[in-house]
């Protein structure tokens, strides 16, 4: 008799862990696909910058005059925060952002502006606008991006 027991306690902690793993899988799932759609919109808000960026390169590039832009960008991606920055090295420049607080480490996206370009600046998501300034440094263009609210 006692073996029985035994055997009924057994399979209900069996089952209690795979119910338990079960869950937890089911979370996750639901997590990745919910982050997804958020990725999406964040390259979308990326690619709209660097489309204003290069407009107004090639303008202040045309005409050697001074431009300035404001961006119109969501105050959140879903339920979390976003960053973008404008950023260049010896080659490239490029704007690129993260879902998140701004130095968080997550994984950044990048798109990247043809030519040589000087740039400086950054946005966080909820502090307004996004303001775009283009004007020639010398014979480079400077691009920076700033916030209207902060």
């Amino acid at each position: 008799m006692p073996s029985i027991a035994v055997s009924h306690l057994y399979t209900f902690i069996a089952l209690t862990i795979v119910g338990t793993l079960l869950v937890f899988s089911f979370s996750s799932y639901a997590s990745i696909v919910r982050t997804i759609p958020e990725i999406e919109q964040l390259k979308n808000i990326l690619d709209h910058v660097a489309a204003k960026g290069n407009e107004l390169l090639t303008l202040v590039i045309t005409t050697n005059a001074t431009a300035q832009t404001f961006v119109q960008l969501p105050s959140t991606i879903g339920q979390r925060e976003y960053w973008i920055q404008i950023r260049n090295d010896t080659s490239n420049a490029w704007v690129e952002g993260a879902l998140g607080k701004m130095g968080d480490g997550e994984t950044k996206y990048r798109v990247f502006f043809p030519g040589k370009v000087s740039t400086s600046g950054y946005h966080i998501g909820g502090y307004g606008a996004a303001v775009l300034e283009c004007y020639v440094n010398g014979s480079i263009p400077q691009l920076n991006l700033s916030s209207v609210g902060g």
